[in-house]
């Protein structure tokens, strides 16, 4: 399956003195470490990170990487959206190269 997450602090955390300009980076490079950390194939993009793997695996590293961002705010966003499509791997770069392919293909 592929995950595409976004993981947010609002709020006040106890983390908050590493945020005085309002930017939420260095709550998310806590999560983007924890993304790293797991071993799963993964991609982050400015907007989104990406995670391919079983569900359970990549369920547990969303869930550690939300619960990374804590500490950032008083509460946390996390907007999820899930391709679930057994037996095939290797989809993170296969639906984009497939893409590809298809414009390459195209005739306007």
């Amino acid at each position: 399956m592929l995950i595409a997450f976004s993981v947010a602090p609002s709020g006040v955390g106890s983390a908050a003195a590493e945020n005085p300009d309002g930017s939420v980076h260095h709550a998310v490079a806590a999560a983007v470490a924890v993304v790293r950390a797991s071993g799963l194939p993964h991609r982050t993009t400015s907007m989104f990170t990406e995670i391919e793997g079983e569900w359970d695996e990549v369920f547990a590293v969303v869930k550690a990487a939300t619960d990374a961002v804590l500490p950032y705010g008083s509460r946390v966003s996390l907007v999820l959206k899930a391709d679930i499509r057994p037996g095939r791997t290797g989809e993170m770069d296969g639906k984009v190269d497939r893409l590809e392919q298809a414009l390459e293909r195209r005739t306007d």
